[in-house]
């Protein structure tokens, strides 16, 4: 907390990081399908409760004046911290899951034109799953005020369509599959990812 407002600095948010062992290094494939170098593991930030309130409360405090009534988040990167942001922010904070290769909302969560939505991410590279949980917004009938996640990896290429905020920005090489070098070496890919 700075002058009684949450905020971090990209490198507080990294040391959390790489004190949680969750800066992982080697040859993954990324949810969209791009290669790496380098693989963010949040859960093994977001495992720990303190960790895990004080990644949402500053983010919570950078989305704030948007005015949010409800905080929707991909599963499964987005389910924790954006129930932290939900909490930070004191609304509803619910998540799309995957049908058939779908992000819908599932469980009962509903959202109507009534509500004012921000997207929570943990990660955000190409974008790819943040535009298609703002999909799941607006097909509700919800207006969707901005998005955030707890670290930029576009190296703020993303287009969101919507104001964006993350609490890090961290550039780490990706690949096409047909231009990875790693593959070209014959290293074997992990797929850490959530998504199938």
């Amino acid at each position: 907390m700075v002058n009684g407002q949450w905020s971090m600095t990209n490198e507080d948010v990294l040391k959390l990081f790489r004190e949680s062992g969750a800066l992982l290094e080697g040859h993954f494939k990324l949810s969209s399908g791009l290669h790496s170098t380098g693989y963010l593991q949040c859960a093994l930030v977001l495992q720990d409760a303190a960790r895990a309130e004080t990644l949402g409360r500053a983010l919570g405090a950078a989305l704030k004046p948007y005015g949010a009534t409800a905080v929707l988040s991909p599963a499964i990167g987005g389910l924790i911290i954006g129930h932290e942001v939900g909490r930070a922010l004191g609304v509803k904070a619910i998540f799309a899951e995957r049908q058939e290769k779908a992000l819908t909302l599932r469980r009962g969560f509903t959202l109507s034109p009534a509500d004012r939505v921000v997207i929570i991410e943990d990660v955000v590279t190409t974008g790819l799953s943040t535009r298609e949980t703002i999909d799941v917004a607006k097909a509700s009938g919800a207006t969707v005020v901005a998005a955030g996640s707890i670290i930029d990896r576009s190296s703020g290429a993303a287009d969101l369509g919507v104001p964006f905020r993350s609490l890090a920005a961290l550039t780490l090489p990706v690949y096409k599959p047909e231009d990875c070098p790693m593959c070209k070496a014959g290293s074997p890919v992990t797929k850490p990812g959530s998504r199938a």
